[in-house]
């Protein structure tokens, strides 16, 4: 009997490793706490998108697109990553518009 519990744990604990702590379908999805990652620095942001420090607004969206495909939930990815890719996002081209308006 040991042995079939045995199995049950480890089947059990490798499918939750594997999956992760995804949400079930139709459950809400939690918010942001504050002082998340909109709050980060641009070079932080830069980092997570993959683009330089002149890199320009249709580059950062191009950056974006091509990482969301790939870490958004629909696809297999996960929630909170594509929350940090989006406010990647939106901070460096909210820094472009800043810097253009100054211009």
């Amino acid at each position: 009997m040991w042995k079939f519990l045995t199995a049950v744990a480890v089947v059990y604990f490798s499918w939750r490793l594997w999956h992760g702590r995804r949400r079930l379908p139709g459950s809400p999805i939690p918010a942001e706490p504050r002082g998340g990652p909109a709050r980060g620095s641009s070079a932080e942001a830069r980092a997570l998108l993959g683009v330089s420090a002149g890199a320009d607004a249709e580059t950062v969206r191009t950056a974006h697109r091509k990482l969301i495909a790939r870490v958004h939930p629909d696809h297999g990815g996960n929630a909170e990553l594509t929350r940090q890719v989006n406010a990647a996002r939106d901070l460096l081209l909210q820094e472009l518009e800043g810097s253009s308006a100054r211009h």
